[in-house]
């Protein structure tokens, strides 16, 4: 049996959990099984390094910021491996580019290509525990490229998907995915299993269990995924296709604070402009979420959309820099937003979830500003300020408690 575990930051912080990782994975090489871990780097690490680098440049090039950026996983597999060697059993430690993982070029927000298992296998075949950097990989250039905060989560399943791994195990400092944030809702319900659909929402919109993208990799490649506390023993959550469990109206309830809302004031109301000014963000690799665009007046509309936070600076200069291309008379933002979601593969077909949800804001003085839907899930956009208690409004108002 071969068995891919993935552990977070926090579970590696420092010796003394480094040393509780290793002995967990050793337990499962002693079952006879074929051991591969993935690490985050250590803690607060990643956050660490990048305010080094803002020190030293406000706006540092992105492949500078990766080649940084990707030391602190390198970091963590070497203490690892070393902390296993001293217990007694052997293990190697390996970079991105030694497995080789095989990555895009854009630097920050690199797509896993391809990955060449050869190097993983031969170690596996020589009875050793395999330890692969989590959130990075190498270009066509040889450069370094990371994937993303939360990438670790799309290596491991990367991995699983290309060793044909018997078991993918995600391990955080929570034992499980929670109807909500139980740091944020104290009586939120642990969940034994959910749909990767459901899974993919929640971890789209501000649940920070899982890297969305490892979500949709699972999915595709067919990765049964089982979330788990490294520092407990409890049964954590089954992350696969289908649900044994009768589905629920409402799963969850997700924040996201890494927010902003953009307006584009008063463009022309001809057709074409809106193509213009979203293929403008898409080559520019900007993501944008909730779109609306307002009645047209006097042959002009406001288009308003969000973006992430961190994305808002390059927004704004992109599109005041196009400015008369794409017709706007003014271009705003706004940053003290956060959005909030329910998701439920149960909504479907069932009308009155909105008016619902719309009943608890409302009833806790939240106001909402947008407003988007899909088939299992709504979100809305609402004043930063109140994401706390709307979360716990709503959350007591689909009774998801525990």
């Amino acid at each position: 049996m071969l068995v891919v575990k993935k552990f977070g930051g926090s579970s590696v912080a420092d010796k003394e959990r480094i040393f509780n990782v290793a002995k967990r994975c050793i337990e499962e090489y002693e079952k006879g099984n074929q051991v591969v871990v993935v690490l985050s780097a250590m803690g607060k690490t990643t956050d660490g390094l990048i305010t080094k680098a803002l020190e030293i440049n406000p706006n540092p090039p992105k492949r500078e910021l990766d080649m940084l950026l990707a030391t602190g996983e390198q970091v963590s597999v070497a203490l690892m491996a070393m902390a296993m060697n001293s217990l007694g059993v052997p293990a190697v430690s390996l970079n991105a580019a030694q497995v080789a993982m095989h990555t895009t070029s854009a630097y920050g927000t690199a797509k896993l290509k391809r990955i060449d298992t050869e190097r993983i296998r031969h170690e596996l075949e020589a009875r050793k525990i395999v330890i692969v950097t989590g959130f990075q990989g190498v270009n066509k250039y040889e450069d370094l490229t990371t994937l993303g905060r939360g990438g670790s989560d799309t290596t491991a399943v990367a991995l699983a998907a290309a060793l044909h791994a018997d078991a993918c195990e995600i391990y955080t400092d929570v034992d499980g995915v929670y109807t909500a944030d139980p740091h944020i809702v104290p009586n939120a319900r642990k969940l034994p299993e959910v749909s990767y659909d459901e899974m993919l929402e929640f971890a789209s919109l501000g649940a920070k269990v899982l890297h969305n993208r490892s979500v949709e990799m699972a999915k595709r490649y067919g990765v049964q995924l089982v979330v788990l506390s490294s520092l407990t023993r409890a049964e954590g959550t089954v992350v696969k296709e289908e649900t044994k469990l009768e589905r629920m109206l409402v799963s969850g309830v997700a924040a996201d604070k890494n927010v902003a809302r953009i307006s584009v004031i008063g463009v022309k109301n001809t057709p074409g402009i809106a193509f213009k000014i979203f293929n403008l963000l898409a080559r520019n690799n900007i993501n944008v979420d909730i779109i609306i665009q307002s009645i047209g007046r006097e042959e002009r509309k406001d288009i308003s959309f969000t973006v992430a936070k961190t994305d808002l600076k390059d927004t704004m200069d992109l599109l005041m820099k196009n400015k008369e291309s794409i017709t706007a008379q003014d271009v705003t933002s706004e940053e003290n937003v956060a959005k909030i979601s329910i998701i439920g593969a149960g909504m479907t077909g069932n009308p009155g979830v909105a008016a619902k949800m719309f009943e608890a804001l409302s009833s806790a003085n939240v106001n909402i500003k947008m407003i988007a839907t899909s088939e299992i899930r709504i979100t809305v956009l609402i004043d930063e300020a109140d994401v706390n208690r709307a979360m716990r409004t709503v959350h007591d108002a689909f009774d998801l408690a525990d």
